[in-house]
Formats: C-alpha cells, sequence, structure tokens
C-alpha cells in the first residue's frame, strides 16, 4: 500500500484538533466501518446532568466522516459533510462512555451515505442518538493535503 495513502489518514489525526479539543478518538475497524468513543466531561454539559446536543453531534460528524475517509483514503480523496440527520433518543450523562458506530452504507463516485448510532457503554449500552449522512469525497489536495 502507498505509505502517502495512509499516511493520509495519520495526518487527518494529526490535523483533527477540534477533536482533540472535545477528547474524541476513533478506531477503524475496517474500510467503511468506525467506532468513535468519547467521555462525557463536566465542559461537554449543557444543565447540571446532561451533555449539550452539539457534543454528540460533533461525536456523530466525526464518525461518519472518519467512516468515509477510510472508504477513500486509497483513491487519495478526503470527504466532506453534505448533510446528516439526527435523531436523539435519550440523553448523554456526565461520566457516560459513549461510543458512535459508523458504517458506510453506501459508495458512488463522489456521493457516500454512511449511517452512525450512539451508545453509552456503561449503561448497558443504551442508544442514545442515530444519524445517516450524505458526505462528497473528493480530492485530498483541494483540502490542503498535498
Amino acid at each position: 500500500m502507498d505509505s502517502n495513502k495512509i499516511n493520509l489518514i495519520e495526518r487527518y489525526i494529526e490535523n483533527n484538533h477540534f477533536g482533540k479539543l472535545i477528547g474524541m478518538d476513533f478506531k477503524i475497524i475496517s474500510e467503511g466501518i468506525v467506532d468513535y468513543s468519547l467521555i462525557i466531561k463536566k465542559e461537554h454539559l449543557a444543565t447540571p446532568n446532561a451533555a449539550h446536543g452539539g457534543v454528540i453531534s460533533a461525536l456523530i460528524d466525526g464518525a461518519l466522516g472518519v467512516a468515509g475517509l477510510s472508504s477513500v483514503y486509497k483513491e487519495n480523496k478526503v470527504v466532506s459533510t453534505i448533510e446528516y440527520k439526527l435523531n436523539f433518543l435519550s440523553p448523554a450523562l456526565l461520566g457516560d462512555q459513549l461510543i458512535a458506530k459508523a458504517k458506510l452504507e453506501q459508495k458512488g463516485k463522489r456521493i457516500l451515505i454512511i449511517s452512525c448510532d450512539v451508545f453509552c457503554v456503561n449503561r448497558e449500552n443504551k442508544l442514545l442518538a442515530k444519524s445517516l449522512g450524505t458526505f462528497n469525497a473528493y480530492e485530498a489536495t483541494k483540502a490542503g493535503y498535498n
């Protein structure tokens, strides 16, 4: 495998400052399948008990995006979010260990459809949110990756 293409994912990790800021981490299970994790901290709360929906939204967007990236990086492409639908089913609480499981559902030449479910590991894998997103795959050089 071309080291520049492998390096594309490493460079994404290196440059994803927002993900680092809020404490997200991911594991690529296989091409198009990703687990993204986050522990809800005080800084994520919108009420005394519950996380802000934007934190869950960011976790989902990250999971969807890396699932897409892992399916196109060998073509020297990256992805950007076109849109995604998000259903909140239950709140994330302080101390919750979240895992977002994203999966590529369909891949065209440019358009990817990706799904994601968010579970709370420490609450018997309670389903907290569901999402379905549309992503655009494009040349990595357009995103600043040379």
